[in-house]
């Protein structure tokens, strides 16, 4: 696959990022702190992983240091995503965190993201998972970051129409 570089939105002629997760300093001239001026060489940036295991980068504008995930850049870039919160959220499709190729990238709802087919789950279905101890299908949801009980189910699709009724009296 051809490596494609875009500048980076408010950051244009000082940075980009690539389809396949790269990030790179473009040659420029910057003013230092003190007014003189200097001609900085363009490179490929480090990206080293932060505490949750995605990689990231620093970039600087106007002094100001500003820390990114490298998945959020191509996102924005290549995906049109416009950070909002946790409205919508970046999706790693292998699951793996470090492939930041924007192939491997999808804009998606926190609740879709953490939805059990994206996650190594004993269920296929959103909400439910096997309970061994107990030999039964559990269905939870989380509501305001906490965790609700709905039931046990002794199959799968009835752990799954309880959880579905659940979220239709939340929304």
């Amino acid at each position: 696959m051809e490596e494609i570089w875009k500048d980076i939105p408010d950051y244009e002629g000082m940075y980009q990022v690539s389809n396949l997760g790269n990030v790179k300093s473009l040659t420029r001239i910057i003013t230092r702190k003190n007014k003189t001026t200097a001609l900085v060489k363009g490179k490929k940036l480090k990206t080293p992983l932060n505490n949750v295991g995605y990689f990231h980068v620093i970039i600087s504008k106007n002094h100001k240091q500003k820390i990114i995930t490298i998945h959020q850049l191509v996102a924005i870039v290549f995906l049109n995503h416009k950070p909002d919160g946790y409205n919508l959220v970046i999706n790693h499709k292998n699951f793996i965190r470090t492939d930041n190729r924007v192939e491997n990238l999808e804009i998606t709802t926190p609740r879709d993201n953490s939805n059990a087919k994206h996650l190594k789950s004993t269920s296929k279905y959103t909400g439910v998972h096997w309970c061994k101890r107990q030999n039964k299908w559990i269905a939870t949801i989380l509501i305001n970051k906490k965790k609700k009980y709905i039931g046990q189910f002794k199959n799968e699709i009835d752990a799954s129409i309880a959880y579905e009724n659940k979220l239709k009296t939340i929304l």
